[in-house]
């Protein structure tokens, strides 16, 4: 079945770049790497927690549902294995579906984080000088990350989402006549 094969690796691809996401996502609540004395200089827009929610734990059911296509046929349908992989590439279009929302979550907050810039310390500040220097940087360079790979999360969903609608149709490839099969069902 190719486009369980097709599933398998988008899988595969999403399980790491979920796992980045969220240590991203994670590592933007240390403004500039340092543990902050309070949250006034974390910016708002990592409380939304769109590495973690977004491309984080929305993208691992889509994943592991991509993984196990290859091998899902949901118990065939009345004695015909063909229906249930129908059925399997029916339920990946719409876990597909959800990763792209996920993803698109993320690249939103991500895009309105980067706009905004982080919470910045006035030249009048009660800290010492410097220790929060590398907070631009550290926020555009994980906001810019989180951006990149929700985009790219977005673009395998989307793939998956196609993939699914000509799994649904087509079952295995072999009714269509893809991958050099009889076209038999």
């Amino acid at each position: 079945m190719c486009t369980g094969s097709c599933a398998k690796c988008l899988g595969v691809t999403l399980i790491p770049l979920a796992i980045l996401c969220t240590l991203a996502n994670i590592l933007l609540f240390f403004p500039g790497g340092i543990v902050s004395d309070s949250n006034d200089h974390i910016t708002d827009e990592v409380w939304y927690f769109g590495g973690i929610l977004g491309s984080g734990v929305l993208m691992v059911f889509p994943a592991l549902v991509f993984l196990g296509l290859k091998n899902n046929d949901c118990c065939g349908c009345c004695g015909n294995e063909s229906c249930g992989k129908r059925f399997a590439m029916f339920s990946s279009f719409i876990f597909a579906a959800v990763g792209v929302v996920g993803a698109g979550y993320n690249f939103i907050v991500s895009a309105v984080a980067i706009n905004k810039g982080p919470k910045c310390l006035g030249q009048n500040s009660t800290h010492q000088k410097g220790e929060f220097g590398n907070i631009i940087p550290w926020n555009l360079t994980l906001f810019s990350l989180l951006l990149i790979m929700s985009g790219v999360q977005a673009v395998l969903c989307a793939i998956q989402v196609i993939n699914g609608i000509l799994g649904t149709l087509c079952g295995d490839c072999s009714c269509c006549g893809f991958c050099g099969g009889d076209g038999a069902v």
